[in-house]
């Protein structure tokens, strides 16, 4: 009862400096499936958990994506607030290729999502979005940012987000080191993303990594062998 009136709109702090609609968003990433992102020497790797029904085909889940070249998303929250936001990033990234005639900065794409999802916090009649992403990217060096609902950036060398995230965080503290290699990142990633969800198939994971400034989504026999430990 005391938050009543609070969280009617976004544009209302309660006495305590709180926000209520960005924290229910931030609990819509809590609640969703977990997200994972390791550096490694010369890239970096994103492993995703998705929900799936029986009856659903797997690849109608988009949990990674590719934005350009360098970079790609792996998404925990509302997916389809995720997918707005992919296709935001998207043309961003094209725009900055036509008027500069080079990829851009992955600093500079995730300040632009951050930016738009700051706006969507401090506007009457709207809600934020209810997502959080790992941009994983690379440019001179390989770059994992979060971005929350909030509009919030932070820069990691691994980071996990999602209803799993406090177990996947314990396992990527145990076990992450600098300048690792790509298997050792992956079999992290793995590791991790199997601590935070307990009933992790081949089905419903999910594996894209920037390497040597390239992104491409794992192929599922390779990730197939990867996982012969972990499922």
């Amino acid at each position: 009862m005391k938050q009543m009136g609070y969280d009617r709109a976004i544009v209302v702090f309660s006495p305590e400096g709180r926000m209520y609609q960005v924290e229910y968003a931030r609990k819509a990433v809590e609640k969703a499936t977990t997200a994972i992102g390791v550096t490694f020497s010369n890239g970096v790797m994103l492993a995703a958990a998705r929900a799936l029904q029986r009856l659903l085909i797997p690849e109608s889940v988009e949990k990674i994506s590719k934005i350009d070249e360098h970079i790609g998303i792996a998404s925990c929250g509302i997916l389809a607030d995720s997918r707005v936001l992919i296709d935001y990033a998207r043309v961003r990234a094209q725009m900055n290729r036509i008027t500069y005639s080079e990829p851009i900065e992955v600093s500079s794409l995730v300040k632009d999502i951050c930016d738009r999802k700051q706006r969507f916090t401090q506007m009457g009649g709207i809600r934020p979005y209810g997502i959080s992403l790992l941009v994983a990217g690379m440019n001179d060096n390989p770059h994992l940012f979060e971005t929350d609902p909030s509009g919030t950036l932070r820069e990691w060398k691994a980071h996990a987000v999602g209803r799993g995230a406090k177990d996947a965080k314990k396992a990527l503290v145990e076990e992450f080191k600098d300048g690792m290699s790509k298997d050792k990142a992956l079999d992290i990633a793995l590791k991790a993303l199997k601590a935070g969800e307990k009933k992790l198939t081949l089905r419903s994971t999910e594996v894209g990594m920037v390497e040597n400034g390239k992104f491409a989504l794992m192929d599922r026999n390779a990730l197939k062998e990867a996982m012969k430990k972990f499922v």
